[in-house]
């Protein structure tokens, strides 16, 4: 951006993208970048929110089947924060596209059929700086989630990834019955036999890898989060003349939601920066653990004990914690410094069924909740309730009008969060 000032339309669109819901960047963004670059759709393939790690907006044939392998692999080739232009699969099929980068946050912005307008560069450069201000709001958007946010996000990775296990297993089973048949000593074609065979044995371990990925997506070792911490501050110890000290979790810790991994992070962050703010310190010491069902983080610096829960960096922060339904707790002592521990559940909690009298539900449609609520699909409901598949979509249609929710995920979450199993 060579410009000393924005025109009035940018201004605009960087006011929306600025106060812009998870739910609508991409909607968001889309609008005002095609002022500059048109196109046919725009994905973001984000980390961050490891619920819905695509949002898109535009072409439904495409956004509809764009993939997270496919976006994977974009990714891997491009350097952070250089728009990039060419023909990359996505959706299936090998189509034009500009791609980049966010370094800090690694998320991708994929826009299809792009079309800049005719100051190609600076159009280029407009995209880039509207793509940055919608990959910070998406960082400062998960960082502050609310209950309800993480509720959702936990719900949809849970259900992303018992799909996409059932849907390996599905392809495992064929493939490896196609290897079966084709070893058979009927056939008489070798040649063909062991080619077949070699092109399915690939596909095999591409499943495989489709569902490692996913789950990668969902869990995050707890050593790989730590070390993720610390390169996210190693510019900050490096510079702010304050000893970090890191005291690494065991390798062996139960892996973090990815939900708790991140949000973890930010925690951390924000108290060695508050910390930091102190005239009087020299070291700070971080350490994580976790004890099976809960990562124990442990901040302590050697200032003068000034800090306090009312501090508003850190009573902001406790909101955090809370919003993960975790603990913090603050011990100052003047002239000893502050020790702060933060207790943050790996699973959400187990609550006693609750009272669903105020949604005003029949009996069967209760019925067809609890069963949404375990996790099972149309067909196993049907199958336990004695009753057929487009019954079952009947009243989870009622179930979406009177839960006020727009989707399957969301029912899920909310009958969570009120204690329905």
């Amino acid at each position: 951006m060579t410009d000393t000032f924005l025109p009035w339309p940018l201004l605009h669109a960087v006011e929306v993208l600025a106060d812009a819901p998870l739910s609508h960047i991409a909607e968001r963004l889309r609008d005002a970048s095609m002022p500059y670059v048109k196109s046919s759709a725009l994905v973001i393939f984000t980390e961050d929110c490891t619920g819905r790690p695509q949002k898109k907006a535009g072409d439904e044939g495409i956004i509809s089947r764009v993939t997270i392998p496919e976006l994977d692999g974009l990714r891997a080739t491009l350097p952070d924060d250089v728009p990039w232009r060419g023909d990359a699969l996505l959706a299936g099929l090998n189509r034009p596209v500009m791609a980049m980068k966010h370094g800090p946050s690694h998320a991708l912005l994929v826009l299809t059929d792009p079309r800049p307008n005719d100051a190609q560069d600076e159009a280029l450069a407009v995209v880039t700086y509207l793509w940055g201000i919608a990959a910070r709001r998406i960082q400062e958007k998960v960082a502050d989630a609310p209950p309800s946010y993480l509720l959702e996000s936990r719900a949809a990775s849970a259900e992303r990834l018992r799909v996409t296990a059932e849907l390996t297993d599905l392809h495992s089973t064929t493939l490896e019955t196609l290897v079966a048949a084709l070893r058979s000593s009927a056939l008489d074609d070798a040649t063909a036999r062991s080619t077949v065979i070699d092109l399915i044995g690939k596909s095999l371990i591409g499943l495989r890898a489709l569902s490692d990925r996913t789950t990668d997506l969902v869990e995050e070792p707890v050593a790989k989060a730590f070390e993720r911490l610390r390169e996210d501050l190693r510019p900050l110890t490096r510079f702010s003349g304050v000893e970090v000290q890191f005291i690494e979790p065991p390798l062996n810790g139960r892996a973090l939601p990815g939900e708790v991994a991140h949000a973890a992070r930010a925690i951390v962050r924000g108290l060695i920066l508050t910390m930091m703010e102190q005239s009087d310190i020299s070291r700070i010491r971080t350490q994580w653990d976790c004890d099976g069902e809960n990562l124990l983080i442990n901040v302590r610096d050697n200032g003068g004990g000034a800090l306090t829960k009312d501090t508003p960096s850190i009573s902001g922060l406790e909101r955090r914690v809370k919003a993960l339904t975790g603990h913090l707790r603050m011990d100052a002592m003047p002239g000893w410094g502050a020790d702060i521990f933060v207790s943050l559940p790996l699973d959400l909690p187990t609550r006693p069924t609750g009272d669903a009298a105020g949604w005003n539900l029949a009996p069967r449609e209760l019925e067809v909740l609890q069963h949404l609520a375990a996790g099972q699909r149309n067909r196993t409901i049907a199958a336990e309730l004695n009753i057929s598949e487009n019954t079952v979509k009947f009243h989870v249609r009622n179930l979406f009008k009177k839960l006020d929710v727009g989707s399957r995920t969301e029912v899920i979450a909310l009958a969570h969060s009120q204690g329905v199993r």
